[in-house]
């Protein structure tokens, strides 16, 4: 197989002994997505060469093929076999859950891990982020929205020249330079091979039993999904018994002439029979199932799918049935057991929900229970269980998609739908989905929605994305209009929320007297209606970070170790990682460095696993001068300097996603100016543009794994002493530049 163990792929550098990184790569070994084989791959050798073949001489290759013929299969098998080609790695995106072209881009990003908080089209931000990557990327499912595939496509391939792309759809994307790789069924010993593999358990060996199978195989013309269900069917069956049914079944389709009969019904045929075997409860879970997106468990399943004639206590033995046949496919995750449906399947079982008249029904019930799921994770997100909410979330988002969908088309569902989008605000903002947050919010508002309550929520959420979207004019508008409306009707809430997000959108903006007055006022809205949540205690950090920028670093710390403790208390870590950073940035304003480098180093470490990536590039903006001040390992004042420039490099590349640099802010610029001044002059210009140019090529894990604990650091002797000021209006130790002095301004510039 030449292009897997020959020469590297043109434009990917090689990849480095042991695994390692090729040259040029900033991490060790290749990143990716790509899931583990569920079952061993049968044949395919020549294929896989051929495809190989083909991905080495073009950017694009499309996998085309009947349904169930195993293109999803190869693909993944051939980007696991070339990852190491890739400094970036090889990521699977799967689009066939997608019923929208305007969220391709997000599902995109989101598969490659890449986290975008600006207000900036989608695409630009993918482009903008993947214009220096080299990866191979797999479009799954592109037939689901060819149009827009072939678009997205074609601007990535253009604007990103070290991507590669393996599309899998059942028809060319139809765009220039795209390579065809049409899939073959399996060859007669192939498909043979297969059928023995996963029937293995059922065979008794012998001549006729052999012939048999290659019968069968012949019939299902060695299309691999059809053979796995035939397969899954032996038991009660002989192979010859199998043979006999479906052969009966081809000559009534085909008009007793098999030759008339075309490849992509043998698939539809063998899931019709496999159809036909099943129990009326299996055939019912089967229909029902399909308003599903993606993964699914069972509680899920058993509210959804449920009936009188389903009965939610004997739906798991069904359910096991469909499994045992290989209709649903079994998924071990790190959230237990969950379950999914075969394209192929699905449509085929889709298609029995609408003769059944049952559709709208189970839509609506699927969104019910999604719509339930969200409630009790916004409850659940001011606890210990913050993580897991995330991750649940996290894996609901197909479905959760589709919910959305559902409540903001569907004529009087639209409250529903705004409802859901505002509810999971702890999603967008606490987990860095900014930008498809601010798609459905925008979306919502747009609905028509009879309903104050949903409306109002929905308004100060599109606030809050905004402002941290760094958007002021579409903040101001939302929060006027929620402010107006709350005090109108009276609604404390909406009112005590609108205050606290113009609040939060005065102190990006520089105006701390302002931000400090709705700050505070905000926050006794909230004691005196009893509301204490996240977003309680960011409001609380949020003014501790008011008073400190206003030089009033004890008032500060106070105000976050009330946070802390109410932390503590509840679990809570994403509000906890923010009172962190306002407390490192306390300790190191006056004069405590080796206090403040663990805070930040927490911080750091709790927005990293939420994908926080305002709080982390906050964090690392002043572990950098942290860096700075404590030297080198080997205590030199350079050695400390090249790393905090290289951090200061790293934060630059984080900005860039998260929106304009430090909210364009004087007061939480000064921290990077300071540092980037005295860099300048330890290092002079040319290193610390090096250095800086270093450090962009990291992605946040990199970083987090640069800025954790090392035995081996420890401050320059002196350091605290020549020390620059303070960016608050206090003094630092030893000096006597004054705060806000025009060395700390805004005119200096972000790197």
């Amino acid at each position: 197989m030449p292009p897997l163990s020959g020469s590297p792929l043109p434009g990917t550098p090689s990849p480095g002994p042991h695994g390692a990184a090729a040259p040029g790569c900033h991490r060790p070994g290749p990143p990716g997505n790509l899931p583990a084989e569920p079952s061993r791959l049968i044949g395919r050798g020549r294929e896989l060469d051929a495809l190989a073949a083909q991905v080495e001489r073009a950017r694009l290759v499309t996998v085309t093929g009947v349904g169930g013929v195993g293109k999803t299969r190869v693909a993944l098998r051939l980007a696991t076999a070339l990852q190491d080609r890739f400094c970036d790695g090889a990521w699977l995106a799967g689009l066939s859950s997608l019923t929208d072209p305007a969220l391709l881009d997000h599902t995109v990003a989101e598969a490659l891990g890449l986290t975008d908080h600006t207000d900036r089209p989608p695409r630009a931000s993918l482009l903008e982020q993947l214009a220096e990557r080299r990866l191979l990327l797999v479009l799954d499912g592109c037939e689901q929205l060819t149009e827009g595939c072939a678009a997205l496509v074609h601007a990535l391939l253009r604007g990103a020249p070290g991507l590669r792309i393996l599309a899998v759809s059942r028809r060319p994307l139809g765009i220039a330079g795209e390579q065809v790789f049409p899939l073959p069924p399996l060859s007669d010993p192939e498909a043979a091979e297969l059928f023995e593999d996963r029937a293995a358990a059922w065979l008794r060996g012998g001549e006729a039993e052999r012939t048999a199978t290659d019968e069968l195989c012949r019939r299902l013309d060695g299309i691999p999904l059809a053979l796995e269900l035939a397969a899954a069917r032996l038991g009660p069956l002989s192979v010859a018994q199998a043979l006999e049914r479906i052969d009966d079944r081809f000559r009534l389709l085909a008009g007793g002439v098999r030759s008339a009969l075309p490849r992509h019904q043998t698939l539809r045929t063998a899931i019709g029979w496999s159809h036909e075997l099943c129990t009326p409860a299996e055939r019912l879970l089967w229909a029902r199932l399909t308003v599903f997106a993606g993964l699914f468990d069972l509680e899920a399943a058993e509210y959804v799918c449920s009936g009188p004639e389903l009965p939610a206590e004997g739906l798991l033995d069904v359910l096991a049935e469909l499994v045992a046949q290989s209709v649903v496919v079994r998924e071990d995750t790190p959230l237990g057991p969950r379950y999914r449906l075969l394209d192929p399947v699905r449509i085929y079982g889709a298609g029995w929900l609408d003769a059944l008249a049952d559709g709208e029904r189970m839509r609506r019930r699927h969104r019910d229970w999604y719509m339930g799921l969200v409630t009790w994770c916004e409850l659940d997100w001011f606890s210990p269980r913050q993580a897991e909410v995330a991750a649940r979330i996290e894996a609901e988002l197909p479905n959760l998609r589709i919910a959305l969908e559902y409540s903001l088309e569907e004529k009087g569902e639209a409250h529903i739908g705004q409802y859901l989008a505002a509810t999971l605000w702890f999603y967008w903002v606490g987990c860095g989905r900014l930008a498809e947050g601010r798609h459905w919010l925008d979306r919502a508002l747009e609905a028509e929605a009879d309903n104050e309550e949903t409306r109002l929520k929905t308004l100060w959420v599109l606030g809050h994305v905004a402002v941290l979207q760094g958007d002021p004019a579409r903040a101001v508008g939302a929060l006027a209009e929620c402010r107006e409306t709350a005090e109108r009707s009276g609604h404390a809430r909406g009112l005590a929320y609108a205050e606290h997000r113009a609040g939060a959108l005065a102190l990006v903006s520089d105006d701390l007297p302002r931000a400090e007055e709705l700050l505070r006022s905000a926050l006794a809205r909230y004691q005196e209606i009893g509301e204490l949540n996240s977003n309680v205690l960011m409001g609380q950090v949020e003014l501790a970070t008011a008073v400190a920028f206003q030089g009033d670093l004890a008032g500060a710390v106070r105000l976050c170790e009330e946070v802390r403790d109410v932390c503590a208390d509840h679990g809570e870590r994403w509000a906890l990682a923010y009172a962190l950073y306002v407390l490192g940035f306390a300790a190191w304003s006056g004069g405590d460095t080796a206090g403040a480098r663990p805070l930040l180093e927490e911080c750091l470490a709790v927005d990293h696993a939420f994908h926080g990536l305002v709080g982390a590039v906050l964090a690392v903006e002043l572990l950098a001068l942290v860096t700075l001040e404590e030297g080198g390992a080997d205590g030199t004042a350079d050695g400390g300097a090249e790393e905090a420039a290289v951090l200061q490099g790293a934060a630059g590349r984080l900005w860039r996603s998260v929106g304009l640099p430090l909210f364009g802010s004087r007061h939480f610029n000064a921290p990077h100016a300071l540092c980037e001044r005295r860099l300048r002059e330890v290092l002079g210009a040319r290193r610390y543009e090096e250095c800086v140019r270093e450090g962009a090529r990291l992605d946040l894990g990199a970083v987090v794994a640069r800025c954790g604990p090392r035995a081996d650091r420890a401050p320059v002797p002196g350091a605290r002493a020549a020390a620059p000021p303070p960016v608050t209006g206090v003094r630092r130790p030893g000096t006597h530049e004054p705060a806000g002095s025009p060395a700390t301004g805004a005119g200096e510039t972000t790197g």
